[in-house]
């Protein structure tokens, strides 16, 4: 029987900076790296060939080496501010080390060195105070942007560092479940029969596996606590638009308190010059995102982002996840298992969006197959009227955004609300098993799960060198 010195499952952001720096700190350890999706050169998605999906078992967009993220715009946000839960984790200064030793390493593997958000000052006052007016809050946050093709790049290279260093990664290959005995842990199993044995087991799966890390920490009585459910839709408007904030910080973070409900409404993963994207799930379930590239003759005329609203329940709900997988399905089942589209003056008035009315538009939409439809059959009337309103408060600072032309595609739903229990070391209340990453609801985002990934090594480092 082989023991390893630790087994990381998940090969997303958390899980390959787990394993750099466990590497980095010494090479002989060995190191079992556990992904159910495919490697990074055999991640090729035909419905950029066939621009229609083909259900392929796992969808490469959104697992295998990297994740999400290896499609993903790739936007490293350089601010504790944004991204995750590691300043209230392990406190503000040391999230910041982390952070930037996650962005050090990047650089190494060749990361654009140009950030955004730092160099114009005057323009970034001026949007702060219109933001100020329109009650909406400004968050600065610096961005290094790799790009949907250079950050596929990047990560590739990763994936070929780790292999040179000898860590063993299994492709195709989904853990069942954790082998436990006694509120410990010894291993892990997978659907294969296999069994993986270790003291240290690190779960760095991505909000694709939260469903299954849920049915984990049921099984095993695993505290979680109840998470946050994000849900809203992204929104599509011509490069013109937001050209003031695109050239000034390439990506505005803004949050808004609705005057109505008093909900939080925030932008996230801003795309400029980029498109829209239909990620997939397991069950099939498609949900929208968004990607933009670095090369020129990839760029189009349109910026995308997402507006979430963050919705907190209360007890005896429990089941945040399966409430946004829910609200995803009825636009599933409205648009055969596509994304819905409908113009913000249509969803103003009520009425369902008709390919008419949509190509009348200055905008062309560059999510191709999505559907004309009412998102009011699919929303619940709370973040149907957040979502409104947001609207008409960016649209102080961003003339146009009101726009009746406007897209709003949906749904967009962050499958991170599982939120796993875990002390400033990343464990959980089995001994010797650790929850990182966006899965277990303690980062939103590329940066911030890496940074993750290189604590949790730490302190599995430190166990180790205690043993010598």
């Amino acid at each position: 029987m082989k023991k390893y010195d630790a087994i990381i499952v998940g090969a997303g952001p958390s899980g390959i900076f787990t394993a750099y720096k466990l590497k980095e700190y010494n090479s002989d350890l060995n190191i079992l790296l556990i992904e159910k999706g495919r490697n990074i050169e055999k991640r090729i998605c035909p419905k950029r060939e066939l621009q229609r999906c083909v259900g392929c078992k796992p969808c490469s967009i959104t697992t295998g080496f990297a994740g999400a993220g290896a499609y993903s715009d790739g936007k490293l946000s350089l601010s504790p501010d944004v991204g995750g839960e590691l300043p209230a984790i392990l406190g503000y200064d040391r999230a910041k080390e982390l952070i930037d030793e996650a962005d050090s390493i990047y650089l190494k593997f060749g990361a654009d060195t140009n950030v955004h958000g730092v160099d114009q000052v005057e323009r970034i006052e001026k949007i702060k105070k219109q933001a100020i007016v329109s009650n909406l809050k400004l968050i600065e946050c610096p961005v290094r942007h790799l790009g949907t093709e250079e950050g596929y790049r990047i990560y590739g290279d990763l994936q070929q560092h780790l292999i040179d260093q000898g860590v063993e990664i299994l492709f195709n290959t989904m853990v069942e479940d954790i082998i436990e005995e006694n509120g410990v842990v010894t291993g892990v199993k997978t659907t294969g029969g296999d069994e993986y044995y270790s003291d240290d087991i690190v779960i760095a799966i991505g909000r694709e596996g939260s469903e299954w890390l849920k049915g984990v920490c049921e099984k095993h009585s695993i505290n979680t606590k109840v998470g946050t459910v994000d849900v809203g839709v992204r929104v599509e408007v011509r490069d013109e638009v937001m050209k003031e904030i695109n050239e000034t910080m390439y990506e505005g973070k803004m949050v808004y308190y609705t005057p109505t409900f008093d909900d939080k409404v925030r932008v996230f993963c801003s795309n400029p010059s980029g498109e829209v994207a239909t990620e997939y799930y397991d069950d099939n379930l498609a949900v929208v995102n968004g990607h933009a590239y670095k090369s020129k003759d990839m760029k189009t005329k349109n910026t995308n982002f997402a507006l979430l609203v963050s919705m907190n329940f209360t007890e005896p709900f429990k089941t945040p996840i399966e409430y946004g997988k829910h609200i995803a399905k009825l636009g599933n089942m409205l648009a055969g298992n596509k994304i819905l589209v409908q113009r913000y003056g249509d969803f103003k008035r009520g009425r369902r969006s008709t390919d008419e009315r949509i190509t009348r538009n200055n905008i062309v939409a560059t999510l191709k197959d999505a559907i004309p439809g009412d998102l009011s059959l699919v929303l619940p009337y709370r973040i149907m009227l957040d979502i409104a309103e947001m609207i008409e408060a960016l649209d102080k600072i961003v003339p146009g955004m009101a726009s009746d032309e406007t897209l709003l595609y949906g749904v967009e739903v962050k499958f991170y609300s599982n939120k796993v229990d875990v002390t400033p070391e990343f464990k959980t209340n089995i001994k010797g098993l650790y929850a990182v990453g966006d899965g277990a609801g303690i980062t939103r985002g590329l940066q911030q799960a890496s940074a993750n990934g290189i604590e949790v090594a730490n302190t599995i480092i430190k166990k180790l060198s205690a043993k010598k």
